[in-house]
């Protein structure tokens, strides 16, 4: 939590202002008691109503002033406190922009989010909390024992009994909840899994009938954290009845020396009702304190939380190499991509998912890539732009190691489309230049008439300004994978990747895609994953996964002449008599 302070830095001035207000605003409430005593003592007693409207107005004056110094040690404990989570905000998703797919699935998104919502508020609230109250309670709670010393020092002397027993009420009572908190924090991580899992595989869930299943499941989670939050809520319960109760048998000891003194005449009515008033702030601000605390505990546990996603290193650091630097593109020698004796292990997984993977694509030529389920087809090019990093052998683009290259500089010139179509919420244009920011309207055109999209584009209300809700729902899986393959062809790449990108596409509009992008002058090296064939028949080279290692490389022809795993795929799609006939 301490290392998060940092976000402070640019509010030092409304940090050290929001105290200092708080602490003028508590010394005039410490001359309420006196000014309370003198009215009894000399106004009353004396029956001196002047004397007593003066002092009123000396009350009412030590109340705006008071009201004036809240008001604004509020204003800047927020502005810092706002700051301060905003600074944390950004710092965070920063962060997490830094990590690989390794650490986005260790750590879970439901994870990040629970860090990036509910633990930011939680700290913000206790940074807001600490900066108006952290130094107000405490210094009133011992200022009212000092003033207490100043009018009696006898019946003071209740207050230096009071109050350690009240701090180890209260501090006793944190050292056991801090860790709980953060128990419930976690708790809350797996209501919010369970509840994304829910909104996002709603449809499936549906479609399984398994309605009553997810709400069981629900139910168990948020009965989990609901009896985790009561255990803990019981245990802070016992802040208030206990700090009452310790108070008011102080007053009770308090109001019996007071009547003693009182009547041998060492102590005046005035003073006995000033002490009872110190008692009382001490008991509002003890209080206030143990609200606090209990807050401040919530927030600490919550930085805590945060701070060990920022203490997360991403597990690949990127290289200084820029593509431009000495990366040799048109010597027609040198492979575009090469895999030298590759393999991949991902984190905490019992075995290899790619086993020893060799071959070598030369600049222009399209790659197929072509197994059966699970056999390692997309985590072969996800290593390409370094989404995941080899764990054996090493992988060459353009000569260069994979691992000298900048890794923003080399994904600016690699095209990728995953297998899931994902589209953000925004205009057709805003969607394509993710691809390239500055990208014309010419060169978004041409992307689209490339991925085969600018014919049902043409047809939307607005073309390019034609608005897209989140996720693509107001298209077709089709219309979307045009898109998200459009997306990537604007930057005109020198590595393109199709990861099974054409599955919802008909046959007729799959050949002119793959026919269009042959075409292209930029003539990029295509790399494309599909569960068809006919896909990647035409490739100048395919490769053969089975089980995450390569059970053939060669042509289609060469395939399947002499690679069983091949001949199963293409057979199973095209029956031998199909093929004899055709």
């Amino acid at each position: 939590m301490i290392s998060l302070l940092v976000h402070l830095k640019d509010y030092k001035k409304e940090s050290v202002l929001a105290p200092l207000f708080k602490m003028l605003e508590a010394s005039f409430e410490l001359f309420v008691p006196l000014v309370m005593a003198a009215v009894i003592d000399v106004g009353i007693a004396q029956k001196d109503r002047p004397y007593i409207v003066k002092m009123c107005f000396v009350l009412i004056a030590l109340g705006i002033i008071g009201l004036v110094c809240s008001i604004t040690a509020q204003y800047f404990a927020a502005k810092a406190a706002s700051g301060f989570a905003t600074g944390v905000r950004h710092a965070l998703f920063e962060h997490i922009q830094k990590f690989t797919f390794t650490e986005m699935d260790t750590l879970g998104t439901s994870t990040l989010i629970t860090r990036m919502t509910s633990d930011i508020n939680q700290v913000q609230s206790g940074v807001n909390l600490v900066l108006r109250l952290f130094l107000r309670s405490p210094f009133i709670v011992f200022g009212a024992m000092i003033m207490a010393f100043t009018v009696d020092t006898k019946a003071a002397l209740v207050f230096v009994v009071t109050i350690p027993l009240l701090s180890v009420v209260v501090f006793g009572i944190m050292l056991v909840t801090m860790p709980l908190y953060k128990k419930v924090q976690s708790n809350l991580d797996s209501v919010l899994l369970a509840t994304r899992e829910n909104l996002t595989g709603a449809r499936v869930i549906r479609a399984f009938n398994k309605e009553e299943d997810e709400i069981q499941r629900y139910e168990e989670e948020n009965q989990t954290l609901t009896d985790a939050q009561k255990f803990v809520g019981r245990i802070s319960g016992l802040m208030n009845p206990l700090t009452y109760m310790i108070v008011n048998g102080a007053i009770i000891v308090l109001i019996y020396i007071g009547a003693m003194r009182v009547n041998i005449g060492d102590l005046t009515q005035g003073q006995v009702v000033a002490l009872l008033n110190y008692m009382s702030q001490i008991l509002i601000e003890l209080v206030k304190l143990a609200n606090l605390i209990i807050s401040v505990t919530k927030a600490v546990a919550c930085g805590n939380r945060i701070e060990s996603i920022l203490d997360e290193k991403p597990s690949m650091e990127s290289g200084k190499l820029l593509w431009n630097d000495g990366v040799n593109v048109d010597n027609p020698a040198v492979p575009a991509v090469e895999f030298d004796h590759v393999s991949l292990t991902y984190k905490g997984a019992a075995g290899e998912s790619l086993s020893d993977i060799t071959f070598s694509a030369k600049a222009g030529q399209t790659i197929g890539i072509i197994g059966g389920t699970g056999s390692g087809k997309s985590s072969l090019v996800n290593m390409i732009p370094r989404c995941y990093d080899a764990t054996k052998g090493e992988i060459k683009i353009f000569g260069k190691n994979i691992k000298e290259y900048d890794t923003g500089n080399l994904r600016d010139h690699i095209g990728m489309v995953l297998q899931k179509a994902v589209l953000f919420k925004g205009t057709i244009a805003d969607n394509l230049r993710w691809g390239k920011e500055d990208a014309t309207e010419e060169e978004m055109d041409e992307a689209l008439m490339i991925s085969q999209a600018k014919e049902f584009v043409d047809n939307k209300v607005g073309r390019l300004e034609f608005g897209i809700e989140q996720g693509g729902r107001n298209l077709s899986g089709g219309q979307k994978q045009r898109l998200t393959i459009a997306r990537a062809l604007v930057r005109r790449p020198e590595i393109l990747i199709l990861d099974d990108s054409a599955s919802a596409l008909d046959f007729a509009t799959d050949a002119a895609l793959r026919m269009a992008i042959h075409d292209m002058k930029e003539n990029p090296t295509v790399f494309i994953v599909s569960q068809r064939a006919s896909s990647i028949q035409y490739a100048d080279q395919i490769i053969v996964l089975d089980d995450g290692a390569v059970a053939g490389i060669g042509t289609h022809e060469e395939l399947l002449a002499g690679c069983p795993v091949y001949q199963e795929i293409y057979y199973s799609q095209f029956p031998k008599e199909e093929v004899a006939n055709g």
